[in-house]
């Protein structure tokens, strides 16, 4: 017999992790159906960065409540997501660079915003003491920082159960068809709401229900180091330049930042590109030399959804009564887990979101 539920997530990652935990927490009867197992691809692919910094103003907003959380969630999931508020920075390697970032950042606090600020190379280089060529400056988010994915995803799993949320791995649904008032997921679930937060497959999954979405893929590629001497200082990012590299609690490097490797989705499967990874390592090799004798013990990729806007999909079907989305994060989706639980709940529940989706809206498409 079909599992009788009030919400059916489709996708296992931590955005349908996020969104059981709040509904369930609501009283609502929850089901995760995942395809492979949860956390499978983005979710745990992915750097665990935490960050505001340089994030696009449609979602700035949302990027800031999440960020809120993010210092609370041991209280709100009963357990650690490792996350350190070590802050993030943006280098700017030219002056030509710096003066570009001034003008971006003093934009955003003449809004009202001050999150973030600019900082000189002196400061800077008291940050990074182990900054080896001259800089110009930086950007610089104080509150941002970084977590563990695979702490964060365990977390966000074990609370969403706790309060009543049904973990179903293994489940490929490929039906969804509307019986008066509710959903048939394919024989194996029935509910009146769907949540499609199936990452780089939920936009075949919306355009199976005529919502025409699109479904880009991204295979961001990540690197390990050995266990090095301390590396003091902020997430380092870089102004025109795929970088994002921090140092661990076990002391490990963990260097990535968008440089992409491949994926197919009919298979699930990605491949690391070695000479485009090879290629990205130049610059964090340039802008810190003393890491030129440490070594790489591995290196992966994962799956993850990419739009044209490259902003997240969040939101009720343009089309279909009790759909909801949530997904198409473009690599920068980990540090908004938090909230969208939140969103998607009160959509449901037929409130008014806090939050201005306007921007993220699949009515955008």
């Amino acid at each position: 017999m079909p599992v009788q539920a009030d919400v059916a997530i489709l996708g296992g990652g931590l955005h349908g992790l996020s969104c059981a935990l709040q509904l369930a927490r609501q009283g609502a009867e929850v089901v995760v159906l995942e395809r492979d197992w949860i956390g499978r691809h983005a979710s745990t692919a992915n750097a665990g960065g935490v960050r505001t910094l340089n994030r696009d103003r449609q979602e700035l907003d949302l990027g800031l409540a999440a960020l809120a959380l993010w210092p609370s969630l041991p209280e709100i999931l009963d357990e650690d997501c490792g996350f350190r508020p070590v802050g993030q920075v943006r280098i700017a390697r030219t002056e030509t660079d710096f003066a570009t970032e001034t003008a971006r950042v003093q934009a955003l606090q003449s809004d009202g915003y001050t999150h973030e600020e600019m900082i000189n190379a002196n400061d800077l280089k008291a940050l990074l003491p182990q900054l080896g060529p001259e800089c110009a400056g930086a950007s610089y988010a104080r509150n941002d920082g970084a977590a563990d994915p695979h702490l964060t995803l365990r977390a966000f799993r074990r609370a969403a159960e706790r309060a009543g949320a049904r973990m179903m791995e293994g489940v490929t649904v490929t039906q969804l068809s509307r019986h008066n008032t509710y959903w048939d997921l394919g024989g194996i679930v029935h509910a009146p709401n769907i949540v499609i937060a199936a990452g780089a497959w939920s936009g075949s999954l919306a355009r199976s229900l005529g919502d025409e979405l699109p479904s880009g893929v991204r295979a961001s590629m990540m690197t390990v180091t050995e266990r090095t001497s301390p590396f003091p200082g902020p997430v380092v990012g870089c102004v025109g330049a795929a970088l994002s590299l921090k140092q661990t609690t076990a002391g490990t490097l963990v260097i990535g930042g968008g440089v992409q490797g491949k994926a197919d989705l009919t298979t699930g499967r990605s491949q690391v590109d070695f000479q485009r990874l090879a290629a990205g390592l130049r610059l964090p090799l340039h802008l810190f030399p003393c890491l030129e004798h440490v070594r790489i013990t591995r290196c992966w990729t994962g799956i993850e959804a990419l739009t044209p806007d490259h902003l997240p999909v969040i939101g009720p079907s343009p089309q279909r009564e009790g759909v909801f989305y949530c997904y198409g994060f473009s690599g920068h989706g980990f540090e908004l887990a938090p909230i969208t639980g939140f969103v998607i709940a009160d959509l449901i529940a037929g409130n008014q979101p806090r939050w201005s989706l306007k921007a993220l809206c699949p009515s955008r498409f």
